[in-house]
């Protein structure tokens, strides 16, 4: 026996086909099938989400679920779906990326998305490259801790407008975005002027990257804390101050009271650990790339 909403939805098909309901036409509201068609309203429901499924039916904010038409998908592209998943998970994070949320975003049917974006992780390589397009790097200069420094604070700050890319991207199973590649090579051209083989320039590429991302994995944390809450890091921290104290005094702590003793000359944020970080990571470096004396220990194989 056929199911209820199946009879619904194939009702609606026919009207839709036979131009008795026409593009941007509004079809029957959930209340108005149980009507109509003597079922439930969880039966109304599922009917309506089947015709959104099928891409019959969009749902239009303040005027209800219409016909969708047929223009509207010829308008669509991967860039402009794309586009829509990274303005969703720039503004409320990337669980909130689905294709359900963009079709709504650009008024167009669910399905119609599988056309130009075949998958979920297609969709991550896309945002991926889609917000590392937003690299400025330049052209090695010769100065190899000038360049890595200035292409990992580039990153640093791509990550600041997208806090969702760096928890995205995979260390060990990287996704094949081009603007990805093009930051790796980037960074081992700055390695050009020395002797390093290419094994360890990939190695140090790698190491940096992990470094950056690592931090920037808290930007996102950071902001919807401050979205949830309705309260700055500076003001949290305010409100914890006599939670802190009060553990201090029964476990004593004497380095973390000397810091809480400090003037407010001392900040800390994830742009100071981020600096602080890439700069004694450089420092680590300089010791393998230009050794005070002796030979230099090799990790990787020979360029």
């Amino acid at each position: 026996m056929e199911a209820p909403f199946r009879r619904i939805v194939a009702d609606i098909r026919r009207r839709i086909e036979d131009g008795s309901l026409r593009p941007g036409d509004r079809v029957p509201s959930a209340r108005a099938i149980t009507r109509e068609w003597g079922v439930a309203i969880a039966t109304a429901t599922k009917a309506h989400a089947a015709l959104r499924e099928a891409g019959l039916t969009v749902a239009r904010p303040g005027v209800g679920t219409v016909v969708a038409g047929p223009a509207r998908d010829t308008e669509l592209s991967r860039e402009r779906i794309v586009a829509a998943a990274v303005a969703i998970a720039d503004r409320d994070g990337m669980a909130e990326v689905s294709m359900r949320r963009i079709a709504a975003a650009l008024d167009v049917a669910t399905m119609s998305l599988y056309r130009h974006v075949p998958s979920r992780d297609d969709l991550i390589v896309g945002m991926i490259d889609m917000a590392l397009g937003d690299l400025r790097g330049g052209r090695a200069t010769g100065d190899w801790r000038a360049d890595l420094q200035r292409s990992a604070r580039a990153l640093w700050e791509v990550f600041q407008r997208h806090a969702w890319l760096g928890p995205s991207m995979s260390l060990t199973r990287p996704q094949p975005a081009p603007n990805a590649l093009r930051l790796g090579e980037w960074m081992m051209a700055a390695l050009n002027p020395t002797r390093l083989a290419v094994t360890d320039r990939l190695l140090v590429q790698v190491l940096i990257f992990s470094f950056v991302r690592g931090v920037a994995s808290g930007l996102e944390p950071e902001k919807l804390a401050v979205r949830d809450t309705g309260l700055t890091d500076d003001e949290w921290m305010e409100r914890q101050g006599p939670a802190f104290q009060r553990l201090a005094a029964r476990h004593p702590v004497p380095h973390y009271e000397q810091v809480m003793r400090l003037d407010s000359d001392f900040e800390f944020d994830l742009t100071v650990l981020f600096e602080f970080g890439l700069a004694r990571l450089l420092d680590g470096l300089a010791v393998l790339i230009e050794p005070p004396e002796g030979p230099r220990r090799r990790t990787g194989g020979r360029s």
